[in-house]
């Protein structure tokens, strides 16, 4: 997972920028926001071209959740087209899946665009995201006990 974090702060360090959707379009990864209904988002590859899918009737900060996540598939696993992510997704214990959920937190909780501090329940809440996973990043990053 060390490794995860420093390809995130190496992207960062490139861009100037940890939102997901500058990245990818500086990457030339395309993003499709359409109509998935219960699926959240996927990552597929078609030939050469990267393309990341996020369902459009999802809230802006679960948006960026869901293509912080796919944008970790790219990086992490771009010959491997994705399995749907859906909520129950969220909690697998899938390796890719667990890589790129640690891709996506350590992306959007990085200190370079946090105007204020994000409480934790907030990330649970708007963005969407497992309690134990957002814990488990704190106490990887933090050094809670």
């Amino acid at each position: 997972m060390e490794s995860i974090t420093r390809k995130v702060q190496t992207l960062i360090e490139r861009y100037k920028t940890n939102c997901p959707f500058t990245i990818a379009e500086n990457m030339g990864i395309v993003v499709i926001q359409e109509n998935l209904g219960n699926t959240l988002g996927y990552y597929n590859r078609n030939f050469r071209i990267k393309i990341i899918h996020i369902n459009e009737n999802t809230t802006a900060k679960q948006q960026a959740f869901i293509c912080s996540h796919e944008l970790g598939h790219a990086i992490l696993h771009p010959d491997s087209n994705t399995p749907f992510l859906k909520k129950n997704t969220l909690f697998s214990t899938e390796r890719i899946e667990v890589e790129a959920n640690m891709f996506a937190v350590s992306l959007l909780f990085n200190e370079i665009e946090i105007q204020e501090p994000i409480m934790v329940t907030e990330a649970v809440e708007e963005y969407g995201l497992p309690q134990n996973m957002v814990d488990n990043y704190l106490k990887k990053n933090i050094f809670l006990p």
